[in-house]
């Protein structure tokens, strides 16, 4: 596996993990999701700058997103992980009284 390669699955990895979309990846590097999605199919690269953006977003050095999607996601703070089988319930959805 080439380093694009590696920085593409990490990236993937990390986004899995959190739960987080290319959409709000897209904001915190202030791109839109459909560069994102370029940088993700292989149609254009990452550059050094958005690796740095992205170990940053994620809270994790950028060694370890250099290093593949098993260190990138094994680096992430037990606070940006989803917890597994859990989905995210909209703010505005409520059960009712009693339940």
């Amino acid at each position: 596996m080439d380093l694009e390669e590696r920085v593409r699955s990490a990236v993937a990895a990390l986004l899995h993990a959190t739960g987080e979309s290319q959409t709000g990846l897209a904001a915190a590097l202030g791109v839109s999701q459909a560069q994102v999605s370029r940088r993700q199919a292989g149609t254009a690269a990452w550059s050094l700058a958005d690796c740095e953006t992205v170990a940053a977003h994620f809270s994790i050095d950028v060694l370890d997103l250099l290093a593949g999607p098993t260190r990138a996601a094994e680096s992430l703070p037990a606070g940006r992980r989803r917890v597994p089988g859990r989905a995210a319930r909209p703010a505005a959805v409520h059960d009712g009284p009693g339940r």
